[in-house]
C-alpha cells in the first residue's frame, strides 16, 4: 500500500508526476472546471495539532474533487480509548485514506504499519513533505522551472528544511541551510537524505547574509515551533542575527522572492515590510497547498485519471 509519510516514500518520478498533476488540476480550476475525479471517496482529518492551511486546504481540495473529507479531533480517542489497531483497522473500514497531523514522527508510521488506508503526513516533528509539495510548485510557477534553482533555508533546521532539503535533492536542486551552531537538521535524516541521494547540493552555513547572495528563493519559519515554547528565550537569542529583513533581503539578487509556511510571528524571524514586500510570495505559496495537495491526492486515489489527463 502506498503511503506519504515522507518524501523518501517517493521517487523522483513520483515526485514529478505530483507536481505536474497539481498544475492540471489547479488550472482546470481557474477557468472553472472541476472535475469529479475522486467522486464518492472520503479522506480523515486526524489531527493532534491545530490548523488553518492543512485543514482547510485538504478539506476545500478534496471538496472540489468530487470527494469528502471527515475532520477528526481528540473526541475520537486517537491513542486513548483502544489499541491503536482497533482504531487503525477500524478507521479504515470507512474511510479511503487519512491524512494525520502528529506531534511524533512515529505516531503516522504506527498509523501506516496496519495497512489499512494510505496515510499521509500532514505535518510531524521529522517533516512536513505536503508542505515543501507546495513550495515546490510555488517555485515552479515563479521561475517557470524548479531545476537548478538555488533555495535559502534561514532559521531553525526544523522538519519544514528537513522536507526541503530533500525534495530539493530530488529535484536537483541547491538547498542552503544558514543558522545558528546547534540548530542544523538532523543527523539520522541527513545521513539518510545524503545515502539516497549522493549528488545532493546541500550545505549549512552561519552567515545569512553570505548565503542568499545567490539566492532564487529565500524562506524562513518561525523560531519557536509548537511544543518548543519552553525554549523560546534562548531561540530568540540565538536567532536574533537571522531575522528576514530589508538588509538581509538586499544581500540577495533583486529577482530573489520570499517564501513562509506560515503562521509567522512578525517581526521575529520576519519583518511586515518584507512579508508584505514586493518580493513576497507567501499568500501565493499558501494557496499552493491545496493545488499540491489535490495533486498528490489525485496520485493516490486517482490514478487512472492521471493516465489519460497528465502528460
Amino acid at each position: 500500500m502506498q503511503h506519504f509519510l515522507s518524501l523518501f516514500d517517493i521517487s523522483p518520478d513520483d515526485l514529478q508526476l505530483i507536481l505536474r498533476t497539481a498544475g492540471v488540476v489547479k488550472k482546470k480550476l481557474a477557468a472553472g472546471d472541476r472535475p469529479n475525479i475522486l467522486k464518492n471517496q472520503v479522506i480523515a482529518l486526524l489531527f493532534e495539532k491545530p490548523s488553518l492551511r492543512t485543514r482547510v486546504s485538504f478539506e476545500a481540495g478534496m471538496a472540489q474533487l468530487g470527494g469528502e473529507s471527515l475532520f477528526l479531533g481528540s473526541d475520537v480517542g486517537w491513542g486513548k480509548r483502544e489499541a491503536p489497531s482497533d482504531f487503525t483497522n477500524v478507521l479504515g473500514q470507512f474511510v479511503d485514506a487519512v491524512v494525520c497531523r502528529a506531534k511524533q514522527h512515529a505516531k503516522v508510521e504506527l498509523l501506516a504499519s496496519f495497512d489499512a488506508m494510505p496515510v499521509i503526513n500532514g505535518l510531524t516533528d521529522l517533516c512536513h513533505p505536503c508542505q515543501a509539495l507546495a513550495d515546490i510548485l510555488t517555485i515552479e510557477e515563479v521561475f517557470g522551472s524548479y531545476v537548478g534553482k538555488h533555495l535559502v533555508f534561514v532559521g531553525d533546521g526544523n522538519n519544514v528544511a528537513q522536507s526541503l532539503a530533500l525534495i530539493c535533492a530530488m529535484l536537483k536542486m541547491r538547498f542552503t541551510l544558514a543558522c545558528p551552531d546547534g540548530y542544523e537538521m538532523d543527523s539520522d535524516w541527513m545521513a539518510k537524505l545524503r545515502a539516497a541521494y549522493p549528488n545532493a547540493e546541500i550545505e549549512s552555513v552561519r552567515d545569512p547574509a553570505a548565503a542568499v547572495k545567490t539566492a532564487d528563493a529565500i524562506y524562513t519559519d518561525v523560531w519557536t515551533s509548537m511544543g518548543q515554547e519552553a525554549e523560546m528565550v534562548a531561540r530568540r537569542q540565538a536567532f536574533a542575527d537571522f531575522q528576514l529583513n530589508k538588509t538581509l533581503l538586499a544581500a540577495a539578487p533583486s529577482s530573489a522572492r520570499v517564501l513562509h509556511c506560515l503562521p509567522a510571528v512578525r517581526g521575529e524571524e520576519i519583518t511586515d515590510e518584507v512579508i508584505d514586500g514586493d518580493q513576497s510570495v507567501i499568500v501565493r505559496q499558501a494557496g499552493n497547498r491545496m493545488h499540491a495537495q489535490k495533486g498528490l491526492l489525485v496520485w493516490l486515489l486517482g490514478r487512472d485519471w492521471i493516465a489519460k489527463n497528465v502528460v
